[in-house]
């Protein structure tokens, strides 16, 4: 096929790398935010947020 220069490589490996801690970091945050926002009632955010809701 072809090659890629090692500076390529490095360069995807760190889009890779900072993918993978976006997804890690920001996919509860996204389910609770999606979640939130689509309920009809909408909940108040202390009742989200409490463990005791």
């Amino acid at each position: 096929m072809f090659a890629l220069s090692e500076e390529s490589r490095e360069r995807i490996g760190r889009i890779i790398e900072i993918g993978r801690v976006a997804l890690h970091y920001g996919y509860l945050p996204l389910i609770l935010y999606l979640g939130y926002t689509r309920s009809n009632p909408r909940p108040s955010i202390i009742r989200v947020l409490s463990p005791l809701g």
